[in-house]
Parts: C-alpha cells; structure tokens; sequence
C-alpha cells in the first residue's frame, strides 16, 4: 500500500495494530478521522489518553473503574458472599446484561494459557483464594469461556481450593463448548448463571 504522506501511513500504521483492523480498515478510519472536526479527533485523543493515565483497577474484584473500589463491589444490593470468576471486562458486561445476577465478581485478566506464556502468577487467582480461605466468600462460580485454557484455569483454581470451607459451582452448559463468553445471548448466559451447578459435577462429564 502506497502513501502520498508519511503521517497517513504513520497513522494507518498504528491504527492497524488495534484487534481486528487491518490495514484497509485502519486506512478507511484515519481518512474519516481527517474529514471530521479538530475538536472531534481532540476529544477522541484526550478520552483514549484519560483512558491509559486514569483508569484504574477496582482493589476488590480487579474490574475496570474509575475509583478505588467499583460500583458493584460498592453497591449495597449485591450478595457479597457469591463471587462469579471471569476473565476480563467484557464478560463482567455480558453477565450484567441478562439481570439474572446479583453477586460480586472476581475479574482474573485472562487465562492459564502456557502456548503464550500465561500461567497462574500473572493472574489474579492468589487474591481470590485468599479471599476464600478469609471466609468472605459462600460460594464461587466459575464463568470462564469452555475453552481448554477456561477449563484449566477453573481446575486450577478448584484445585487451590481444596479444603477451604467455599462452595464451588460452574454456568450450566449452555454456553456452547469452545464458546467465548462474551459472545453468548443475553437470555442462554441468563439460565447458564441461574441454573449453574456444582463443579465437581462438570468434571464427570
């Protein structure tokens, strides 16, 4: 691809290492970004750098927020003593969105993945053991994507857990084996959450 200015390609360049934009993509979007208003693109640079410099990650759960400790974990109307493990933000999103839960959240921020160098040290698994062994949890559902990475990441922390005094459950399967979370509908992650069971049953199956 050929450029009559280096900023163009610059820009393209950068554009281009977002997930899911290739070049074309990353062309298409600069091109509109320089037909808009200055104070448009100022706004769009100024949100994404508050994003990077401001945004911090809630001291109970590890969600994204704006303070230290985020809405969910602040809010007086959830069970505190259920805590459902996902993986990232965007599986904190889905799960709110069917309105079927009223528990706190545990965010790891991935998975046990050893192909990419993901293993249990550079997840959030230690705090919410401890968590658990503290007593301030009933019951833990796990809420991972049933992925190979998911499931080893749920026996893992299962695992981790033996002898603590916790309940353990996992979403039923309706989520489609090598599904990811995110990507099921409202109504299907509704019943998986509210007709989860126990997790030792998910290992005989």
């Amino acid at each position: 691809m050929d450029f009559s200015s280096k900023l163009l390609e610059e820009a393209v360049n950068e554009m281009s290492q977002l997930p899911g934009i290739g070049r074309r993509t990353a062309l298409r979007l600069v091109l509109h970004l320089l037909k808009q208003p200055e104070s448009q693109t100022v706004a769009l640079s100024k949100a994404l750098l508050d994003l990077k410099t401001e945004v911090k990650f809630c001291r109970k759960c590890h969600n994204i927020s704006d303070t230290d400790l985020c809405e969910i974990c602040a809010s007086h109307n959830r069970q505190k003593e259920v805590v459902c493990v996902v993986e990232d933000i965007r599986d904190v999103m889905a799960i709110e969105n069917t309105s079927q839960y009223r528990g706190l959240y545990h965010v790891l921020g991935g998975k046990i993945n050893p192909m990419e160098g993901v293993g249990p040290s550079q997840l959030t698994i230690r705090s919410l053991v401890e968590k658990a062994k503290n007593g301030e949890i009933e019951e833990i559902i796990f809420a991972l994507s049933s992925t190979l990475e998911g499931d080893t990441t749920n026996f893992y922390i299962f695992k981790q857990l033996e002898g603590v005094n916790v309940k353990t459950s996992t979403i039923a399967r309706g989520i489609s084996v090598g599904d990811e979370l995110e990507y099921a509908d409202e109504v299907t992650l509704g019943r998986s959450i509210t007709n989860r069971i126990p997790f030792e049953s998910s290992l005989r199956n």
